[in-house]
């Protein structure tokens, strides 16, 4: 009698081994409800912490379970490379030093110092370091190339099924620690691996949650991609949610996806972003990067009525945050608030001139940038001026008071070409 092949394991299971195996390099991280933000929204906010892995970041679990099963199939391997733009250079770097094996890490140029110092950190002796490209797609083709020549075994990202299924053991995790499923889950998409393997688990535990998704507005690959119908490469991308800024997405994680619609996707400005990075640091005390806070900051831009009185899960997937990028964030943030401006002033060249546009600014409008550009015109200069203030309001009335006393002006705040070259 000839003998039935063994069933073939589904994706649950394979996620659920993945998630075990887990165990021996990490504990799940907490749900934790935050006060702060449920009393805004009047609805239930928990906080799926992947900000306190031991790399600050979910990217572990997909790297964890790539490297075992490989090392599965061959023993032998011992040299491995990946790119990334820092937390999967960090759970790689991890895996490969917790196994004693070689690995060489492919950053763009523009990655914070501090994602590249801890990548080094976690892979200490066993790990190189190549800085190439100013994008993610830059280096992860210097990566292809390196493994062709090398010999070396690619980690991929996040465009893998195995690294799919170990990412989604953030939804295991999420539904284990809840009585009841959330109503709804708020999901980070950069390259798509965490929402491809998550939303898999969903669909087969609690098909009834609802799913938002968040990338960032200057690097929209998901919903393009959706719009389009098939994967999609975007022309240009602001590289600034570091974490999650990917000129394309993955085509087996698109296919997890692909039957979303535009609609579910929430793209969060990078400028706003700033605002809720800086809140739930000086709030909560809690240090998320860019990508980790979207997901906090999305719930903005949702209807009231889809949170009020709702248990609504967020994943905070990562908090490795360089603080040398401070003072940018707080710049855009309060742009994003209405605070801050930049104008160029068309200043007369006479006696007074100056003294009369100093009398029209308000009590709290203070003056953080003054520089003369140059002589416009034989009686006329052009001055950048930084005006913060305490309300939005008050800019109102500044350049109501301008236009009563005759003084020519342009407001470039949101001219991101004139201001990228004068602020």
């Amino acid at each position: 009698m000839t003998a039935m092949p063994a069933p073939t394991q589904s994706f649950l299971d394979r996620c659920e081994e993945a998630a075990e195996a887990l165990h021996s390099l990490m504990t799940p991280t907490p749900l934790m409800k935050n006060a702060h933000l449920s009393d805004r929204y009047e609805a239930e906010i928990y906080l799926k912490r992947e900000d306190l892995t031991p790399v600050r970041s979910y990217k572990l679990r997909g790297a964890a379970n790539f490297f075992r099963k490989v090392m599965a199939k061959d023993p032998t391997l011992k040299t491995f490379v990946c790119a990334s733009a820092g937390n999967h250079a960090q759970g790689f770097a991890y895996v490969v030093n917790h196994l004693g094996v070689q690995g060489t890490v492919f950053m763009p140029i523009t990655t914070p110092k501090q994602k590249i110092q801890k990548t080094q950190t976690f892979g200490g002796d066993n790990i190189k370091i190549r800085l190439v490209g100013d994008t993610f797609d830059q280096s992860y083709a210097a990566s292809k190339k390196f493994a062709a020549e090398q010999g070396a075994t690619i980690v991929p990202p996040f465009d893998h099924p195995d690294i799919i299924e170990g990412q989604a053991s953030v939804g295991l995790e999420i539904l284990a620690a809840m009585a009841e499923p959330p109503d709804v889950l708020v999901l980070p998409v950069g390259g798509g691996g965490l929402a491809a393997g998550v939303v898999q688990v969903f669909e087969a535990l609690a098909p009834q949650t609802e799913i938002v998704f968040v990338e960032p507005a200057g690097a929209p690959s998901f919903q393009r991609s959706l719009i389009a119908g098939r994967v999609v490469t975007l022309d240009a991308v602001d590289t600034f949610v570091d974490g999650a800024a990917v000129g394309q997405m993955g085509e087996y994680t698109f296919a997890a996806l692909a039957h979303r619609h535009p609609a579910q996707v929430v793209l969060v400005p990078e400028d706003r972003l700033c605002e809720t990075i800086l809140e739930m640091l000086n709030i909560e005390g809690i240090v998320l990067e860019p990508a980790g806070a979207m997901e906090i900051d999305a719930l903005r831009s949702l209807p009231p009525e889809r949170l009020r009185g709702r248990r609504v899960v967020c994943v905070t997937s990562g908090g490795n945050f360089d603080f040398e990028r401070l003072p940018e964030v707080k710049e855009r943030a309060l742009r994003a608030a209405g605070l801050k401006k930049y104008f160029i002033l068309r200043l007369p060249q006479r006696p007074g001139a100056l003294r009369e546009f100093l009398e029209l600014l308000g009590p709290d409008d203070d003056i953080t940038r003054f520089e003369y550009l140059k002589k416009s015109a034989r009686n006329f200069g052009s001055i950048l001026l930084g005006v913060e203030t305490s309300t939005r309001e008050n800019f109102e009335a500044l350049t109501s008071r301008l236009h009563g006393a005759g003084f020519a002006y342009r407001d470039i705040t949101e001219d991101e070409i004139v201001a990228g070259i004068l602020i």
